[in-house]
């Protein structure tokens, strides 16, 4: 039975957020939490791994739940479900968006699902801002901790890297080294 809810719940995830593993986020977080899969505090423990370990997040999150929920099996069918939507949908329209490229309902629906991706992303992102620094509220407090500062700080230049055309790859080993460091000298 798990095998069959794993594989539904990722199958739904995996098709109804678009734009990547970051915009499944919230999806991800809300389902593992409803079915007491992991806790919103693994989950970010979980991201910081699987940004340091090869492979799409929705991949990877799906294996980790998977197999910690239904071992090897449930590693396999939550993996699957997760991608087969994006495969179905990339198989069924990849054929046709060449047909109908310069159509107006296909460029405004591209063009629509732009800003939902940065919003979906967006909301991503505030969500690991409050579980990791806003557990408790909004307090003053946040101010004088060094690794809200440190946070900001390898933001900041991973932005910057990023606007520069800096290798992906160079911008996550930076941006490790920077956190491994600070970790070292505030913790």
């Amino acid at each position: 039975m798990i095998l069959l809810e794993l594989f539904l719940t990722f199958f739904k995830i995996g098709a109804f957020t678009f734009g990547g593993g970051y915009a499944m986020l919230p999806m991800i977080e809300a389902e593992a939490n409803a079915r007491g899969w992991l806790s919103t505090e693994e989950l970010i423990d979980f991201i910081a791994v699987s940004e340091s370990t090869p492979g799409p997040y929705a991949v990877n999150i799906a294996t980790f739940i998977g197999i910690r929920t239904g071992g090897v099996a449930g590693a396999a069918v939550a993996t699957l479900g997760v991608v087969l939507p994006s495969f179905l949908i990339i198989l069924l329209t990849a054929g046709l968006y060449s047909r109908f490229r310069q159509s107006k309902t296909v460029a405004g629906a591209m063009g629509g699902l732009k800003p939902a991706v940065v919003g979906l992303i967006a909301a991503a992102l505030l969500t690991l801002l409050k579980a990791v620094f806003l557990q408790d509220g909004f307090s003053t407090a946040l101010f004088t901790d060094p690794s809200f500062y440190v946070s900001l700080l390898i933001f900041a230049a991973g932005v910057l890297l990023s606007f520069r055309k800096v290798p992906p790859v160079a911008v996550i080993l930076i941006s490790a080294a920077a956190g491994i460091v600070s970790g070292f000298l505030f913790s």
